[in-house]
């Protein structure tokens, strides 16, 4: 690739824990040509966002840029200070956060935030040049430029138009390069579907270098020219996107293919027990050396150097390719699970409302024991106020849901306490889910102190609610904030569980994980649907995930239910268009296997 057609170049990159020295990422190097778009996925923690704001020649609070170099058009721009890297910030590099919702200024309106970026850096001749542009990126990212539009706030838009006007900010001053941290996620399908291909459409268009970070392999498959895997701060394996997906070359890559769910087929998720070594604790040699099943005595004495193992693919491994294809595991998922002809929850004619405005029409089906029903459909389609419903969260709602035959109240508070046991909930975001000041212990034993349960027996069940999520007993010590994002959810499992419930009401909660730990998540869940025989309600947008979980699929739109069937049938032959068209938005990877 000649000189002229690369846009940014990050040579030998490391940034330290600034107190101590140790480092977070290092022997980072990679380039993006114009128009490209460089995917830099890998599990939390490994490193991804470090990089992608030092692009900016930005650390976060703590965090010490040590050495390397952030080449953008010539200019190394850690080289820079004060006003010159204020300049560079917007003018040759720009950024789109994850959340919109926090990214956008509340107080202002959406076109006068944009106006403020070109009026910032200098571009354009006078306000009348400015107008113009902004009415040309709004038409950009797929936006009315309506003087009315362009009035509205943030909070008039939705989750999809906020991200655009995020996406609208970073082009505006057609920078260089852009970099878009995890963009999508919280994202349904559709939505995603629209801002991955104004993402696209732009970087092509402009000339424009995209450095896309995020752990959802569907996403970087059906958008990056290349990809870079990382792994404990620094990078394993990089190379074009087909060839990576196609033809992994570390075993950790192997690792996360292998726990990408894939929309037509039933296979088993593959987890990975561990996780990569933090700063300051990381070997001298190879970190995947610790979870990895070929490693050798040289994997643990030094670090690989790179290894060109086809054309433009690179791997930092001693035993590139050594690794079976774990793509080609099969084994019984959950849609081979039998489910039970009893039936643990029915809903019948059930409708429900927000102070009067009716959001859920006329929703009924029924949930065996030992079945998953999965609950999928856009974000505003109703199905959070669903399962609220039925968990007894949400109280504005009519028609009959019943518990083995039983009518539950509209509200938990007004259920026996034997009800409110026998439904049990997990929430989507495991970070918000756990009391910060109680012990995990607690949390767990919380529902058994409710049901009245024997001070001396509740010990014991927590250590054995542990085990089953595959935690040891050592972790009831502990605190939230001592547990990564996958152990957290473990916890809200084990406590969601230890009142042995008939129905489990699991809302969107793979949603913040990363690839790994979501297969780990599901392959507990399959387990202790089997074991238990849990009547189980998995509400997602993640269609890929559903093959893997669910017996059967109830797909919503408008608050209804306008499809419901098997998952084999529903995704492989959907019989109504919103279903065509959800399917259809849905990023997948299996086309490069």
């Amino acid at each position: 690739m000649s000189e002229q057609a690369v846009a940014l170049t990050i040579r030998d990159l490391r940034l330290d824990v600034a107190q101590n020295g140790h480092d977070i990422v290092d022997e980072i190097t990679l380039h993006i040509a114009r128009g490209e778009v460089f995917g830099l996925v890998g599990e939390s923690g490994s490193g991804k966002t470090t990089v992608g704001l030092a692009v900016l020649g930005h650390a976060r609070k703590g965090v010490a840029i040590h050495s390397g170099s952030i080449l953008i058009e010539g200019s190394n721009l850690l080289e820079l200070e004060g006003r010159a890297m204020r300049t560079a910030r917007g003018r040759l590099v720009s950024y789109v956060p994850q959340d919109p919702g926090t990214a956008l200024n509340p107080a202002l309106r959406i076109g006068a935030q944009v106006m403020e970026v070109l009026q910032t850096h200098g571009f354009g001749a006078d306000k009348a040049e400015r107008r113009d542009r902004v009415q040309e990126v709004f038409s950009d990212v797929l936006l009315p430029s309506t003087p009315e539009f362009l009035r509205r706030y943030p909070h008039q838009l939705s989750g999809g138009q906020q991200q655009r006007v995020g996406l609208a900010m970073a082009f505006a001053t057609r920078p260089a390069v852009i970099v878009l941290d995890e963009p999508t996620t919280g994202l349904d399908v559709s939505t995603q579907a629209h801002v991955l291909e104004t993402v696209r459409t732009l970087a092509a268009k402009h000339g424009v270098a995209a450095l896309y970070v995020t752990h959802d392999l569907a996403v970087v498959a059906s958008l990056a020219d290349r990809v870079g895997v990382m792994y404990a701060g620094r990078i394993v394996e990089q190379g074009a996107t087909a060839e990576i997906f196609a033809n992994p070359a570390h075993p950790y890559t192997r690792y996360l293919v292998a726990a990408a769910p894939e929309m037509g087929s039933d296979r088993q998720l593959v987890g990975l027990s561990g996780r990569a070594p933090s700063p300051g604790k990381r070997p001298t040699g190879c970190a995947f050396a610790l979870r990895c099943e070929v490693a050798t005595a040289e994997c643990h004495d030094s670090f690989p150097v790179v290894t060109t193992v086809g054309t433009a693919h690179e791997v930092r491994c001693f035993h590139a390719f050594a690794v079976p294809d774990r793509t080609a595991q099969r084994g019984a998922a959950a849609a081979g699970n039998q489910a039970s002809a009893d039936v643990a929850l029915s809903l019948r004619a059930v409708n429900a409302s927000y102070t009067g405005h009716q959001v859920v029409h006329d929703v009924s089906f029924d949930i065996a024991r030992g079945e998953c029903v999965a609950l999928v459909g856009e974000s505003g389609s109703g199905k959070s106020t669903l399962s609220r419903s039925i968990g007894g969260l949400h109280r504005e709602w009519t028609g009959d849901i019943l518990l083995g035959g039983s009518a539950l109240a509209r509200s938990s508070r007004d259920r026996p306490v034997q009800q409110r046991l026998s439904i049990q909930y997990v929430f989507q975001n495991p970070y918000s889910s756990l009391h910060p000041r109680r012990s995990v212990a607690d949390s767990i034993a919380r529902p058994l102190a409710i049901a009245g349960v024997d001070g001396h027996l509740i010990g014991r069940e927590v250590d054995r609610m542990l085990e089953r999520v595959s935690l040891n007993a050592s972790y009831g010590s502990r605190f939230p904030d001592q547990l990564s994002g996958g152990e957290r959810q473990r916890v809200a499992i084990a406590r969601a569980l230890v009142s042995k419930p008939e129905v489990l009401i699991c809302d969107e909660v793979t949603s913040a994980l990363d690839v790994l730990v979501q297969a780990t998540i599901i392959e507990l869940l399959v387990d202790l649907q089997r074991d238990l025989g849990l009547a189980m309600l998995f509400v997602t947008h993640n269609l890929p995930l559903v093959r893997s979980i669910a017996q059967r699929v109830a797909v919503m739109a408008d608050g209804k239910i306008v499809e419901l069937g098997t998952a084999a049938d529903t995704l492989s032959d959907p019989q109504q268009e919103y279903t065509k068209r959800l399917l259809a938005d849905t990023p997948s990877i299996p086309e490069f296997r």
